[in-house]
């Protein structure tokens, strides 16, 4: 089928690919025309716009939106303008589900219908396929299914449920892995520190096989030790992008404990201060009540 991508990031240019591959036309489209001139070297149709982009397809016109959380909600605005009642538009991006939720709300308004796809794969989903878990009535999903079949690997999409339930599963999903990744980090720096010297990258090697730790995220964590065993190149900070907070407020608001998914979110906030002003308050205690010795800066 026929589709239009606005957005092309490292994701949406992948994604592109990988239609184009599965024998999809899409148009593509950025606010860097020069991104989708370049896809148009590999098979895309370019567009100068989203105007450009949609006057290019044909009814039922489907647009797949990949573009960062914050001009979400402008970019949808603007392509939903150029369409037409019985249109579709998905946004692949990481929004939270009840924005979600919210812009279908509007959107059917209009008669045009919204699909939020919960997308996994990272830089790897052009080879390997991408996760697809996606919200939307029953009537969008079945126009886009060929889309979403195509750019997820074999028994990886799913239509999960309403409008916002895609985003929902996503955000879970990224809450888990924060909690996995956790796991491995404070697993392998208590092997670091270990009395005696241990082969990181070997260790990482063998889990992968046989191993009830083994996993995708451990074959990631062998290749960066492959080449970096000491991590020397790597500063410990790390970012978060927001679904761990949102999984975070859901448990808080669901009434469902989650201390595993909660810790591994605060650790990323520690990662990212060069020295605690939390930690020099304890050691002021101890040295006031107990007269334990402090370090100096």
């Amino acid at each position: 089928m026929r589709l239009a991508m606005i957005g092309l990031g490292k994701m949406g240019y992948n994604m592109t690919l990988r239609l184009i591959g599965g024998g999809h036309e899409v148009v593509a489209a950025d606010s860097n025309a020069e991104v989708a001139r370049e896809l148009s070297t590999k098979g895309a149709v370019f567009a100068a716009n989203t105007k450009d982009a949609v006057g290019k397809l044909t009814g039922p016109r489907v647009v797949w939106i990949m573009v960062p959380a914050q001009v979400t909600d402008a970019v949808i605005e603007d392509v939903a303008s150029h369409l037409s009642s019985g249109d579709v538009i998905i946004d692949g991006g990481n929004s939270n589900w009840k924005d979600s939720q919210a812009r279908g709300a509007l959107l059917a308004k209009r008669g045009i219908h919204f699909c939020d796809a919960g997308t996994s794969g990272g830089v790897w989903g052009l080879k390997n396929g991408y996760c697809m878990m996606v919200g939307g009535a029953p009537t969008a999903i079945k126009t886009c299914e060929p889309i979403f079949k195509t750019l997820a690997p074999e028994g990886g999409y799913a239509h999960v449920g309403p409008v916002g339930a895609g985003h929902y599963v996503k955000m879970v999903h990224n809450g888990i892995e924060y909690a996995l990744m956790q796991g491995y980090a404070e697993g392998f720096e208590i092997m670091k520190t270990a009395p005696f010297p241990l082969d990181l990258h070997g260790i990482a090697a063998i889990w992968g096989h046989g191993s009830v730790v083994r996993s995708w995220l451990l074959e990631l964590l062998e290749n960066a030790l492959a080449t970096d065993g000491d991590l020397k190149s790597i500063k410990g900070w790390v970012e978060d992008s927001g679904e761990g907070r949102w999984t975070v407020q859901a448990s808080i608001d669901q009434n469902v404990p989650a201390p595993v998914i909660t810790l591994s979110l605060q650790t990323r906030f520690r990662s990212r201060q060069e020295e605690s002003f939390g930690a020099k308050i304890l050691a002021a205690l101890r040295n006031q009540f107990g007269g334990h010795a402090v370090k100096k800066s």
